[in-house]
């Protein structure tokens, strides 16, 4: 098993920054890929960024050049940066990490709650 236990949330003026964190503990060895996703008010979860454990990222389109994803493995960390916020980005950000042995098995964080004011 994993926990993850996410960190950095609040409330934040339109075009404001906030700096999220993933802290992941247990049976690491079985994580490779960690990513965060978003879920608004009313609407399906839905992908932020994906960081692989060599360094390789993804960004849904939404966030591209706004947000940057990271990662210390030392510390079993992910970090989101998030620049330029708007309103809209407005949502509990959940960290995640699949079972990289077990297709289907994925972890998640209780979720931290980014609220943009406009």
């Amino acid at each position: 098993q994993v926990q993850l236990v996410e960190s950095g949330g609040g409330l934040v003026q339109d075009g404001g920054s906030l700096r999220l964190s993933c802290a992941a503990s247990g049976n690491i060895r079985i994580i490779k890929t960690m990513g965060w996703y978003r879920q608004a008010t009313g609407k399906q979860r839905e992908l932020v960024a994906t960081i692989s454990n060599g360094g390789t990222t993804d960004y849904a389109d939404p966030v591209k050049g706004r947000f940057t994803i990271s990662r210390d493995n030392a510390k079993n960390t992910v970090y989101l940066q998030m620049n330029s916020l708007k309103p809209e980005d407005t949502a509990i950000y959940y960290c995640n990490a699949p079972n990289r042995w077990h297709v289907g098995v994925e972890y998640w964080g209780q979720g931290t709650q980014v609220t943009v004011s406009s």
